[in-house]
């Protein structure tokens, strides 16, 4: 009931405009939850996703008859999914790095056709099924592999070389130092598994959820990054990497936190005795910034995996 001003009229009392407000925040709250429940019950954590362990590969090698093999780049994209490196958008740096004498492999690993819909439990060993069939190429020097993974792709290439003694290099642009979430509505399984079991992840927590809602992903990722138990306990084992590590992240990242993670990587080699190479660029900008490296990371393919007489690539072999 109102009150009644001079003029004879009826006038709301002020406190009920925000009342009202906050009812109707508490229920739109209410809805999201249950809602973000129904997701959650309802999504298959028991079978792994369809399609598990497919990808998608496509070799790239010059038309040129009776050369020495080549040393094998793979290239991996990160959470646009698709088979990135095998679009037009990377024609002219792949002709770059073919010219510099590799052979490239371009692996999509979910977001196509034959190959899981979402991120989520991505197979490590399906994807090494296709390097290991491409490295069986007598085009292509098995003993010299190098990978080159982007943002969530960052992931993968250090899992990659952590699960793979084969693996002579990775280059991890805007890193990633642990194994994060699946990217689904449910967001309740780990991004990547290894011969059928999910692998400890970094979840999904519900203050982080909110950033999402209103499209605040940096703000989300450093919540997550915050957690320092669940950090350690995704942490990938870089230090079992068998060759040079390249990590370039973005000063300004505004996606993850990849300068910090970066640095988490560089600190759990330098503990572990890490015996290869591994250096750190951080480049000033956004998290696309990274992508400005070709260069220096060109550099380091050359110092590490075409120079004559690099270990694993026609040099001495490793312990």
């Amino acid at each position: 009931m109102g009150t009644t001003n001079m003029s004879g009229r009826n006038v709301r009392p002020w406190w009920r405009w925000p009342l009202r407000l906050l009812l109707t925040a508490t229920t739109l709250m209410a809805i999201l939850a249950a809602y973000a429940a129904w997701i959650v019950l309802r999504f298959d954590t028991e079978h792994l996703p369809p399609r598990y362990g497919e990808v998608d590969a496509q070799l790239f090698l010059p038309d040129q008859e009776g050369e020495s093999p080549r040393p094998l780049l793979v290239l991996l994209g990160g959470a646009e999914g698709g088979n990135a490196w095998a679009s037009r958008r990377w024609q002219a740096q792949r002709q770059r790095f073919l010219d510099q004498g590799f052979a490239l492999l371009a692996i999509g690993y979910f977001g196509l056709p034959n190959t899981p819909q979402h991120l989520d439990r991505i197979a490590v060993e399906g994807v090494h099924a296709a390097i290991a069939d491409a490295a069986s190429d007598s085009r292509i020097n098995g003993h010299c592999i190098g990978v080159i993974g982007g943002s969530r792709g960052s992931e993968l290439a250090l899992l990659l070389g952590s699960h793979y003694p084969e693996i002579d290099a990775v280059i991890a642009l805007t890193p990633a130092s642990a194994v994060f979430v699946s990217l689904t509505d449910a967001m309740i399984t780990s991004g990547y598994a290894f011969e059928g079991e999910p692998l400890p992840f970094v979840p999904m927590s519900w203050s982080a959820t909110l950033n999402l809602i209103v499209g605040d992903i940096g703000g989300a990722m450093r919540k997550l990054t915050a957690d320092e138990t669940a950090m350690a306990l995704a942490a990938i084992a870089v230090e079992r990497i068998n060759g040079p590590i390249l990590l370039v992240s973005a000063v300004n990242d505004e996606m993850w936190p990849s300068r910090d993670m970066a640095d988490r990587i560089m600190q759990r080699l330098q503990a572990s005795g890490f015996a290869h190479a591994h250096e750190h660029l951080a480049m000033p900008g956004g998290h696309e910034e990274p992508l400005r490296a070709f260069p220096q990371i060109e550099a380091f393919l050359q110092a590490h995996m075409l120079a004559s007489g690099q270990a694993g690539c026609g040099g001495p072999v490793r312990e």
